[in-house]
C-alpha cells in the first residue's frame, strides 16, 4: 500500500507499506542538523509572493539608497525650479505646456506644476526622505520595545505592573491627533518660532514623536513572550547555575524572541512609511524644498494640481501603494515562514 506524503524539504514522496519510501528518507537526511533558520530561509525560498514582495522592497531601498547617483546619471536634480530657468516649459499659470504634466524624453515623470520641480528625481529623493525616517523610527521603537518589553516580562513583580501601567496610559494617546498637536511643540524646543527650522530637526521631530507613540504594542507583545518563556526549563536551569538576570534576557531570551521581534517589524514599518507621509501631508512634517513622499501629496491636492495636472499624483500615489502592500506582504511570508502551521 502506498500513499503519498509532504515534505519539510520540497516535494512528495511515498510510504510503503507503513514505511517511509526512499524518497522520504533521502530528505530527512538532508533536512537532519540544519537549523530553525535554515528551514525558515528554505520555507521562505518557497513562498513565491514572499520572494516577489523581497525584491519590491529591496528595490524601492535601493532607489533611496541610490538617489544621488540617480540623480546625477539623470542629470537633474530635485531643487531645481524650471518655472524660473525655463518658463517656455509652461503657461501662464505655471502647468506644463506639454501634456500629462510634461512626461517627455527629457522629463520622464513630468515637472511639478507651480515651481517645476523634476517629478522623477523628486519621487526618488522623497522615498529617500520617507524610509529614512521610517527605518530611524522602526529601530527607535524595536530597541525601546526589546528594553521595556522584555524585561517587565522576564522581571515582573512592580517593574511589570510599572512598564504595564506606562503601556496602557500611551495607549489612551490618540496617535494621529497627538501626532499633529506635538510636532510644532516638539520642534519649538529646538528651534525658535522667529527662526527657520532646519530641515534635521524637523527629521529629528519627526522620529521622536513617532517614536513616543510607537513601541507599546511591540513591547506588549514581547511582555508576553517573555512571560511564557520564563517559566521553561532552559531558562530556570540557567537560574539554578547562578546566571545573572542580565545574561539571562542576553542569551536565554533575546534569541528566542526573535521570531515575533522580526515578523512585527515588518509590519511596523510600513506604518511608519504612511504615518510620516500623513504628517507631511498635513503641513506638520518635512516642508520644501526638501522632497517627501507625503509633501508629494500635498502639493497633488492643491487646486491648481487637481485641475490642470491628474497625472501628478499618479506617480507617487502608485509607488506608496506598491511598497505598503509589498512589505505587508513580506510581512505575512515572514510570518508563515516561521510558523509553517499558520493559514494565510
Amino acid at each position: 500500500m502506498t500513499s503519498p506524503i509532504d515534505i519539510e524539504g520540497g516535494g512528495t514522496s511515498v510510504v510503503v507499506d507503513g514505511e517511509p519510501g526512499p524518497e522520504a528518507k533521502n530528505e530527512a537526511v538532508k533536512l537532519e542538523g540544519r537549523s530553525p533558520g535554515q528551514l525558515m530561509w528554505m520555507r521562505f525560498k518557497r513562498d513565491r509572493t514572499g520572494v516577489i514582495s523581497a525584491y519590491v522592497v529591496g528595490f524601492f531601498f535601493l532607489l533611496g539608497l541610490l538617489a544621488p547617483v540617480i540623480s546625477k546619471l539623470y542629470g537633474k536634480d530635485p531643487y531645481t525650479v524650471y518655472a524660473d530657468e525655463r518658463p517656455e516649459l509652461f503657461d501662464s499659470a505655471g502647468v506644463p505646456v506639454q501634456p500629462n504634466g510634461g512626461i517627455s524624453g527629457e522629463f520622464w515623470f513630468g515637472l511639478e506644476p507651480g515651481n517645476g520641480y523634476d517629478v522623477f528625481t523628486k519621487l526618488v529623493y522623497g522615498i529617500r526622505t520617507s524610509l529614512m525616517i521610517s527605518v530611524a523610527v522602526t529601530l527607535a521603537v524595536v530597541v525601546t520595545g526589546i528594553l521595556l518589553g522584555v524585561t517587565a516580562g522576564y522581571i515582573g513583580g512592580k517593574t511589570d505592573y510599572f512598564i504595564g501601567r506606562v503601556i496602557d496610559f500611551l495607549l489612551a494617546f490618540p496617535a494621529q491627533l497627538f501626532f499633529i498637536a506635538s510636532m510644532p511643540v516638539v520642534v519649538s524646543l529646538f528651534v525658535s518660532p522667529r527662526d527657520e527650522t532646519p530641515t534635521y530637526v524637523r527629521v529629528v521631530a519627526l522620529i521622536l514623536v513617532q517614536w513616543f507613540l510607537g513601541w507599546m504594542g511591540l513591547g506588549r507583545i514581547l511582555r508576553g513572550t517573555a512571560l511564557a518563556l520564563r517559566e521553561r526549563e532552559f531558562i530556570e536551569a540557567a537560574k539554578v547555575s547562578g546566571a545573572s538576570p542580565w545574561r539571562i534576557i542576553r542569551k536565554e531570551l533575546l534569541p528566542n524572541i526573535v521570531t515575533p521581534l522580526l515578523v512585527q517589524s515588518t509590519y511596523l514599518l510600513p506604518g511608519f512609511v504612511t504615518a510620516e507621509a500623513g504628517l507631511s501631508y498635513l503641513g506638520v512634517g518635512i516642508v520644501e524644498p526638501t522632497p517627501d513622499w507625503g509633501q508629494m501629496f500635498s502639493k497633488a491636492s492643491t487646486e491648481l494640481v487637481m485641475q490642470n495636472d491628474i497625472t501628478y499624483m499618479f506617480f507617487p500615489g502608485i509607488s506608496m501603494i506598491i511598497f505598503v502592500v509589498a512589505f505587508n506582504l513580506l510581512g505575512d511570508s515572514v510570518r508563515d515562514a516561521f510558523d509553517p502551521k499558520t493559514a494565510r
